[in-house]
Order: structure tokens, then C-alpha cells, then sequence
């Protein structure tokens, strides 16, 4: 899978080098263990990158086209890797090509550590030529950020941006660098730093007395529901969460960030709650008496109009961030804790409480009544067959990658997650142009893992230019174009919501999606009909080879079931033909 790319210059190895504050970086990632960068080079970071030259092989670095895809290709690789990202961007627009993935990352609770080139510390707030004030841009939407004045603070820095972004609840840590201070010879030796924070302390242990308040109400509770979200993958916490489902025969449902916490397949499992959730999902959180989420953050798109939230309910909400607890939905058993320690903590208690048959059966049946479903002309492709087609293909084995809109619902209803990490999405920021690049780092991250890119083709052109890294390492993600030839979320809005006024959502000109492929040299494919489909497609994801395939579907076709804005859960439309 580690391709390089040919030297466009022959190496020098006699040549010798002063080592320089880059140096001093290159030491403080391997200490970090980093091993893959994602990156653009500029004139601000050409320290740094002439010492990652002079390192190799020490790192993966990956040459994206753009920045905005480096920071979406770290976040596939943080996703299914576990590790955090690491990314580095030049001063000036390098840095601000970066702003709508950080922002995405902190949404969405992702490791990433970015480093970004500043200009010289001499002439900052100069208005020098590329030069952009990171620290002010990223304060709000990173979980720390740092701006380097002093050539000997970048190891513990560099040691202390991981700590950060990989503790507690994940997220982005930015590191900006001035150049005089990569550049600079090295002025001292690099020594060992242990961490000291002490304003950033983060619970990772609940409290024992919760941990029982909590076991009494399950005990208490006529109609529980247990919520997954992405906090449970995040803490690794999925066979645990399914030991707890199973002890207490809890139903379960999903947000969409936490498909796969619990299997998908399994038939406690009501589907993924929310705006485009199922009947039985949503029924169940209006109507439940305990609702116990674990790592989900109650976000708008869950829980609809919070008056008719969980009515009945009481709340049990275990997160290891507190500042989630009680921010959206009124709490009564707030559990500070990561995931896992906290179901760990749940299953050592000895209760023999399990949820009443009747609810169960009563949940089962609304499955059974209002199954996700829509009409299947005989030959015209639909979206929702064509998400069943590539699961049966796969065994519903693939990492799945999304951008955001029509096709990540469509993926996210109708392809079913078994595993933990085999979904990678932009949940809370709702990101175009995210899902192909993040295959991109999945797929570094799972070298034999098939990796499919499930994209609208409004999405994919945003960052289609990605395309010249599968060419260049030969990278075999799959590119699934969902082809309705418009915008295609914004376009169902504009027909429930603003009478059928198209305004900019049909996409009349399109790219020849397979000549653009073969322009890469890469295969492409155009699938019209079902037959075409079901005929090429098991061998085109199976190809140890990149490739586009571009799946004309119907364009009218629309996501349900769905909840109007200003709607409760137990509104929704389209649940029955």
C-alpha cells in the first residue's frame, strides 16, 4: 500500500545539512509515533518539509491536491485508525484551506493534530505576504491551539498537542509555527517532557454512585431504550455496549455517527433514530420511560423538536464530555465517564432487571408494520436497491465512506453496519467534498479492507481533484457516484418546503465522470439499469485496482422517512408507501 512516488531529482546522501528548529519537529513526531502525514507544501512549512525529505523513510507522507482534502483524508484515517491525523499546511491559504475540516473534526470528536506554517515571527501581525491569523480563526473551533515563540517549547508542544487531542473527547489541536522558527539552526539539544496540565484534567472514571442510580432505574423502568453514538467507538466500547444490550434485553437504537456501536443485524436493534430514522427508532425515544445515551450528544437532527423529546422519559446520559450533559435535554442521571469504563462499570453491578416483554414486542412489531421502504421500477437504477446491491456484494463487510445529503441516508438506512469503524460520514458539520478524500485515509488506514466511496455527484466535485492520489499510490478505493444529476437534499427541501422552486439545485452540466476518470488512468463505469448493476458490480469492488463508478439513478427520488423542521419524533412523513 506504501507506494512512493519517483524522486524528481536524484538524492544527495553526502550532502550534509545544519540541523534546523525542523529537525527538532521531526524528532517530536516520531517520539509521537506518528508514521503517515497528510500535507501541502508552501513557503512557510519548506523547512519543514526539506527535514521530512531528509527523514525518509520515516514517514507516509500523502500529497493531496488541495488542503481541504489533507484534512478530510486525516479524518478517514483518525476514524478507522483510531490515531490521530496529522496534517500539515503552509501559512496564509494553506491554513485556511483547512478551516472547514477542523471545524468538521471538533463537530465530530476526531484526533487530529495540524501544523501549520506561520510567517517569521519578526513581521506577524504585519500583514505579511501569506500570512492569516490561525490562532484568532481556530480558537473557536479547535479543542486547543498553540502558536510556537520558542524553538525549544516544540517537543513539549508537539507532546502535549497528542495528549490533547487523543484524551478525553477527541478532537483538533492546531500547532502554528513560524518559519524563523523551523528554520533556525538548532539552537538546543531536545529533551524529554512529561505532560502538566492541570486545568485539563478529563473524567474518564464514573462515579460509583451514578453508576447505581442508574442500574436502579433500569430496574424501575417499564419502557427503556439504550442510544448509541459515536462516543462508544470512540471509547472502543462496542462489544461491551452489546454485552449491556444483551443482559438487559434493552432495545437499542442509533444516531448516525454510531451506526455500528451495535450490530445492525441484530433484531434489538430498531435502526438509526433522528430526522431520517426509522418508525420503531423514533417511536421508541417518544415513547420510552428511561432513555440511557451513551456517547450521543443530542444534536438537532436526533432529537427533532425537543417539546416532544423523550416526554415520558428519564434521562440517563453517560459522555466523557460534561459540558454535553444537560446542555440540550434536561438530565436526571449524568454520568461523566468514557463509554467504556462506564458499561464496564454497569455490567459488574449485580442487577437482574431486564426490559418487559411487552415493550419489546411492541417495538417489534412497529418494525414489522413500518419497514423502511420504497418503490423499485424494474430496470431504472434507485438509490435505496443500489445501497442493498453493494452490501450484498460486500457481505456488508466495506468501510463505507459519505459526503453529506441524500446518498448518506440512503447509505446509512439501507446499508447495515455489523462492525464498529466501518462508517465514516460528516455528522454535526455536514460537509460536501468530505467522503472521497476520507476513503482516501481509510484506506491507508485499512490497507486490506475494501473501502468504498459513496458520493453525490454535486459533493465529489468539490474535491474530485483526489483522484491524482489513487493514480499516483494506485490506491483501491472505489468511487460509487449516487448520479441524480442535482443537489440532490436541497432539492427534496425545495420540493416539500418551498413549492417546487429549483432555485440552483438541478445540476444541468455535468463532467464525463468516466473520461475524468480515464484521465487519471483510472477504470470508470457507467451504470444505468439494474442488470448492468447486478452483472458488473461484484467484480468492479472486488478489483485490487481504483475505480469510478458512476450510477445514473432516478433523480425524483426522495429520502424517507423524514421529520419536518419543527416537527416531533412522532411526526413523521413517509413511513408507509
Amino acid at each position: 500500500m506504501k507506494v512512493k512516488a519517483q524522486a524528481i531529482q536524484e538524492r544527495n546522501p553526502a550532502a550534509k545539512v545544519p540541523k534546523t528548529g525542523a529537525d527538532l519537529f521531526v524528532e517530536a513526531l516520531q517520539a509521537s509515533g506518528v508514521d503517515t502525514i497528510f500535507g501541502y507544501p508552501g513557503g512557510a512549512v519548506l523547512p519543514i518539509y526539506d527535514a521530512l525529505y531528509r527523514a525518509e523513510p520515516q514517514f507516509e507522507h500523502i500529497l493531496t491536491r488541495h488542503e481541504q482534502g489533507a484534512i478530510h483524508a486525516a479524518e478517514g484515517y483518525a476514524r478507522v485508525s483510531g490515531k490521530p491525523g496529522v496534517v500539515i499546511a503552509t501559512s496564509g491559504p494553506g491554513a485556511t484551506n483547512l478551516i472547514t475540516g477542523i471545524a468538521d473534526a471538533m463537530m465530530d470528536s476526531l484526533p487530529l493534530v495540524i501544523f501549520t506554517g506561520q510567517v517569521g515571527r519578526s513581521v506577524i501581525g504585519t500583514d505579511a505576504f501569506q500570512e492569516s491569523d490561525v490562532m484568532g480563526i481556530t480558537t473557536p473551533i479547535t479543542k486547543h491551539n498553540y502558536q510556537v515563540q520558542r524553538q525549544e517549547d516544540m517537543p513539549r508542544i508537539i507532546k502535549e498537542a497528542f495528549y490533547i487531542a487523543t484524551t478525553g473527547r477527541p478532537g483538533p489541536v492546531v500547532i502554528d509555527i513560524p518559519k524563523d522558527i523551523s528554520g533556525e539552526a538548532y539552537q538546543t539539544a531536545a529533551t524529554s517532557h512529561a505532560i502538566h496540565l492541570p486545568g485539563y484534567q478529563p473524567t474518564t472514571k464514573p462515579n460509583t454512585n451514578q453508576i447505581k442510580k442508574l442500574i436502579h432505574a433500569i430496574a424501575e423502568a417499564k419502557r427503556p431504550v439504550l442510544l448509541t453514538g459515536a462516543g462508544v467507538l470512540h471509547a472502543k466500547a462496542a462489544q461491551e455496549v452489546e454485552k449491556f444490550a444483551k443482559r438487559f434485553k434493552l432495545p437499542v437504537t442509533s444516531t448516525l455517527l454510531g451506526l455500528g456501536a451495535f450490530p445492525s443485524s441484530d433484531p434489538q436493534f430498531l435502526g438509526m433514530a433522528g430526522m431520517h430514522g426509522t418508525y420503531a427508532a423514533n417511536r421508541a425515544l417518544y415513547e420510552c420511560d428511561l432513555l440511557i445515551n451513551v456517547g450521543a450528544r443530542f444534536d438537532d437532527r436526533l432529537t427533532g423538536n425537543l417539546a416532544h423529546f423523550a416526554p415520558g422519559a428519564t434521562i440517563a446520559h453517560i459522555d466523557v464530555d460534561p459540558a454535553e450533559i444537560g446542555k440540550i435535554i434536561p438530565t436526571s442521571i449524568p454520568v461523566v465517564s468514557d463509554a467504556k469504563a462506564a458499561i464496564e462499570a454497569l455490567l459488574a453491578e449485580e442487577s437482574n432487571a431486564e426490559a418487559s416483554e411487552d415493550w419489546c414486542n411492541h417495538l417489534q412489531q412497529y418494525k414489522a408494520d413500518f419497514p423502511l421502504w420504497y418503490n423499485n421500477p424494474v430496470q431504472d437504477l434507485t438509490p435505496q436497491w443500489v445501497m442493498q446491491a453493494v452490501h450484498k456484494a460486500t457481505d456488508g463487510k466495506a468501510i463505507i465512506t459519505t459526503d453529506v445529503g441524500q446518498h448518506q441516508m440512503w447509505a446509512a438506512q439501507y446499508y447495515g453496519f455489523d462492525q464498529p469503524n466501518r462508517w465514516v460520514t460528516s455528522g454535526g458539520l455536514g460537509t460536501m467534498g468530505f467522503g472521497f478524500p476520507a476513503a482516501i485515509g481509510a484506506q491507508l488506514a485499512s490497507p486490506d479492507s475494501t473501502v468504498i466511496s459513496i458520493v453525490g455527484d454535486g459533493g465529489f466535485q468539490m474535491t474530485m481533484q483526489e483522484l491524482s492520489v489513487l493514480q499516483e499510490r494506485r490506491l483501491p478505493v472505489k468511487v460509487l457516484i449516487v448520479n441524480n444529476q442535482s443537489l440532490g437534499m436541497v432539492r427534496q427541501w425545495q420540493e416539500f418546503f418551498y413549492q417546487e422552486r429549483y432555485s440552483e439545485s438541478l445540476l444541468h452540466v455535468q463532467p464525463d465522470f468516466i473520461k475524468l476518470a480515464d484521465s487519471y488512468s483510472i477504470k470508470g463505469v457507467r451504470l444505468d439499469t439494474q442488470e448492468q448493476l447486478v452483472q458488473q458490480l461484484p467484480s468492479l469492488l472486488q478489483s485490487d485496482e481504483p475505480v469510478v463508478i458512476d450510477c445514473r439513478v432516478l433523480r425524483q427520488e426522495n429520502v424517507f422517512p423524514m421529520i419536518a423542521p419543527g416537527k416531533g419524533l412522532h411526526e413523521m412523513i413517509g413511513v408507509s408507501r
